[in-house]
């Protein structure tokens, strides 16, 4: 187990450093850079001073020079770099504060799409060909159709404009801080953000079950007369979620990566807005460690879903075939 551990946390150190110089070429190679910028706001500036910050900034060296240098402070001297979109401030505090806030997000939105969609998946299963397994596979196509930005409007206009039910912005009224005012603020943007999930892992929960209950055993369970609720419970449902394990493990990352739409359109201040922020303005150093963390919550998520197959299935735990 130990040996497994290992490859696993070397594997990750190697998909880290190649995804860490793919991203910082790709932002190098966007156009406009800070002295550029710079530049635009102030025409007199003369070529001299110019050259003195492309200097300071290390923008006059080759990319894969400053890309290793850049590594070499984060690595040995833990220095992220400060934002140039939030001037004076470190990158450090700005992933800092808004790690939690994209956290509630998701979690609140994996807990709602997993209560919604293992439940309808599973009796739509069972209910093959029924009028509640036709509405919800409609349903289903219609959740993953719609584009999160558009929902995240339309809830807008009718609960925050129209009913005025919930807040269209922001994580709490100033001022206050209680429970029940932050969580009105989480509630359109959790729905937003669950949709797609939702229609998403029904039709997988929804296809799992019938490959499963077609199986040889929940057969052979039936002919010896076992309760169905036993067959559904004990033996089907298990089975039927060791590849559902994988779809939603691997969907953690996509819930931080897709809250960018999300929290622009709400102005929740987390992951995803400081990523879109950042590419905006060219925020070289804080667009990498966000792009990196969305990197390092893939392979978690990756490791998390085999240490799930384990749970879910003996066989895998025990070494069987």
């Amino acid at each position: 187990m130990m040996g497994y551990f290992v490859k696993r946390a070397l594997q990750t150190l190697i998909v880290l450093f190649a995804l860490s110089f793919a991203v910082y070429y790709s932002l190098g190679l966007m156009p406009g850079d800070p002295i550029e910028l710079l530049i635009t706001s102030i025409p007199n500036m003369k070529p001299q001073d110019e050259a003195r910050l492309k200097k300071v900034y290390g923008l006059d060296q080759p990319i894969h020079i400053r890309y290793f240098k850049w590594l070499k402070q984060v690595t040995l001297k833990g220095d992220l770099g400060y934002s140039r979109t939030y001037k004076g401030v470190r990158t450090y505090d700005l992933i800092k504060d808004r790690i939690p806030n994209s956290l509630k997000l998701m979690l609140a939105s994996l807990l709602l799409s997993l209560l919604i969609a293992v439940p309808i998946g599973v009796y739509s299963a069972m209910k093959q060909y029924s009028t509640f397994d036709y509405i919800a596979n409609f349903a289903s196509f219609v959740g993953i159709s719609i584009p999160s930005f558009w929902l995240g409007l339309m809830l807008i206009i009718i609960f925050a404009e129209k009913l005025q039910v919930f807040p269209a912005s922001g994580m709490q009224t100033p001022g206050y801080s209680d429970f029940v005012d932050k969580m009105r603020y989480m509630v359109l943007p959790v729905i937003a953000l669950s949709v797609q999930q939702i229609g998403g892992w029904v039709r997988y929960m929804r296809s799992s079950m019938l490959e499963v209950v077609k199986r040889d055993y929940i057969r052979t369970a039936r002919a010896k007369g076992v309760d169905e609720d036993t067959i559904l419970f004990k033996h089907a449902l298990k089975n039927a979620l060791i590849p559902v394990v994988t779809i939603i493990a691997l969907s953690l990352p996509g819930l931080v990566g897709g809250a960018t739409i999300t929290e622009t359109v709400f102005s929740w201040p987390g992951m995803g807005k400081l990523l879109y922020d950042s590419i905006i303005g060219v925020d070289y150093y804080v667009a990498m460690i966000s792009f990196l963390f969305l990197a390092f919550l893939t392979m978690i998520a990756n490791f998390l879903a085999d240490i799930l197959y384990a749970v879910v299935d003996p066989r895998i735990r025990h070494g069987g075939k």
